[in-house]
């Protein structure tokens, strides 16, 4: 079973918080994490922007993906949210069992 871990930028926690625990309700994911008061540095609309965000971080199974993008799409405030998904090459037996029990079947 692949598993990954998600990466995605929100404008603050309470956005961040609301996307991570439906995403968990769901069985999405696992588990989510957020970091909130982050400084992010980007173009936008031709300007360099510097703002305040929430990282919200995630684990869950490759196979969930697009359904996880979709839904993270579907209420995320920005035109473009930064939906990253990284691969989880390694991992402990027991936690990789725990995600796996904790996520929906297709």
């Amino acid at each position: 079973m692949k598993v990954i871990f998600l990466y995605v930028t929100c404008k603050d926690r309470d956005e961040a918080l609301s996307i991570g625990k439906l995403l968990v309700q769901e069985r999405l994911v696992a588990c989510a994490n957020i970091v909130d008061n982050m400084d992010s540095i980007y173009w936008w609309n031709g300007e360099v922007q510097v703002e305040k965000e929430a990282i919200l971080m995630m684990k869950s199974r490759q196979d969930l993906f697009v359904q996880i993008k979709d839904k993270i799409s579907s209420l995320h405030s920005y035109d473009t949210p930064c939906i990253v998904a990284m691969p989880i090459d390694y991992v402990s037996e027991t936690y990789l069992s725990w995600l796996i029990k904790e996520t929906k079947t297709l």
